[in-house]
């Protein structure tokens, strides 16, 4: 084959590898900047494509609030020797006639192993039924001693608790020791009773604790305990008190050090702390005028956002974030992070020219191989 002839061959050549390369695409981490901007609301897309401002920042703002109803906190302690259902009780009576109703001068009617029943209730002769649960054995004492007096006069009653921990609470989840534990004088509020069961097993920042109370639960961040007393709430028996790890998550993709789904490890997540946690951007291929933030949000804050009031439903956002701008890195500090959030970092430009380039270059070398194995 003559010069002219083998010019033809390798501009042909090229000419094929390059259609070949434009017709199959390049392996690449997702979609570029141009192909997220034209998935927008204004180029007939279904999702809104928002630059992150100060603004922006302040309307998204929203971290999960937790706290106890004033159900919960205005709740006083219960008495370490409160009586429940279920707990038996030993009832004495002593009466100061020779003939009592239930026993004579001197000698006292003892009624051992009253088991307070399902209602809370007991029963002695001649006083009928008596509220017991929820009553100390004073208390019940008292009672007994009120009804008894129309009948015989002044009765001596003694009342003590025979077998039963009295009001007591279940503690499961991430603490040092699962159980049923007993509400005593030291541990009638609800961080005494966590110390009381070894404290909790897992990072205190990411720490949250629910409490279940008949119909009614509560959830706070274990950290708040100590921030605002408050949340020590008095316990009551029957308590259920669940302690768990936080479960939130966002999921990282595109031209960063690992790509994964991650966990929050603080109340809090920055945009910037988020790209941190997973490695920071790639150097050699990362973009830092493309970092997104994907997110359904409700519409109420899509309004604020966009500043519209017609909006109705969870609304597809994209939030972009430019670092090279002056402020760029103290608005990705400022954007906080919610559950469920997908960061996404663009490829910068020429790393995908660069792989076209590689890719030419390599299938020009093997047509130069092939062709002179032809002549």
């Amino acid at each position: 084959m003559n010069t002219i002839g083998k010019s033809w061959a390798r501009k042909a050549a090229l000419v094929a590898i390059v259609a070949s390369v434009a017709a199959c695409g390049l392996p690449r981490v997702g979609p570029s900047k141009a192909e997220i901007y034209a998935g927008s609301v204004q180029k007939q897309g279904d999702a809104f494509i928002v630059s992150v401002n100060d603004r922006v920042s302040r309307a998204t703002a929203i971290v999960p609030a937790l706290g106890f109803s004033e159900a919960f906190t205005s709740a006083g302690q219960v008495g370490s020797d409160t009586i429940r259902a279920g707990d038996v009780l030993g009832v004495s009576i002593w009466e100061n006639v020779e003939d009592g109703i239930l026993a004579t001068a001197g000698a006292p009617a003892a009624l051992e192993e009253v088991q307070v029943d399902g209602a809370g209730y007991i029963f002695i002769p001649y006083a009928g039924r008596v509220k017991a649960a929820g009553n100390s054995p004073e208390a019940i004492r008292r009672i007994i001693t009120e009804k008894l007096e129309s009948q015989t006069p002044d009765p001596q009653v003694m009342v003590r608790r025979m077998a039963g921990d009295g009001a007591t609470v279940t503690i499961t989840g991430s603490v040092g020791g699962q159980g049923v534990y007993p509400i005593e004088r030291p541990t009638r509020t609800l961080n005494a009773m966590l110390a009381r069961a070894g404290g909790v097993a897992i990072a205190p920042e990411i720490a949250r604790v629910k409490i279940i109370r008949g119909n009614q639960t509560g959830e706070i961040w274990f950290e708040d305990l100590f921030e605002n007393p408050s949340f020590d709430i008095a316990l009551r028996g029957g308590d259920r008190i669940l302690v768990e790890e936080d479960t939130r998550a966002f999921t990282a993709l595109g031209a960063t050090g690992a790509q994964s789904r991650v966990g929050f490890e603080t109340q809090t997540l920055s945009a910037i702390e988020a790209i941190a946690t997973v490695g920071g951007l790639q150097s050699n291929t990362a973009d830092p005028t493309g970092v997104f933030v994907f997110r359904n949000e409700p519409a109420e804050i899509a309004n604020a956002v966009l500043g519209r009031s017609d909006l109705v439903g969870a609304q597809r956002m994209v939030y972009v974030l430019n670092l090279t701008e002056p402020n760029g890195m103290f608005n990705a500090r400022d954007f906080v992070i919610r559950d469920g959030d997908t960061v996404y970092v663009t490829e910068a430009p020429y790393v995908q020219w660069t792989k076209v380039l590689t890719a030419v270059t390599s299938s020009i070398s093997s047509a130069d191989t092939l062709t002179s194995l032809g002549q």
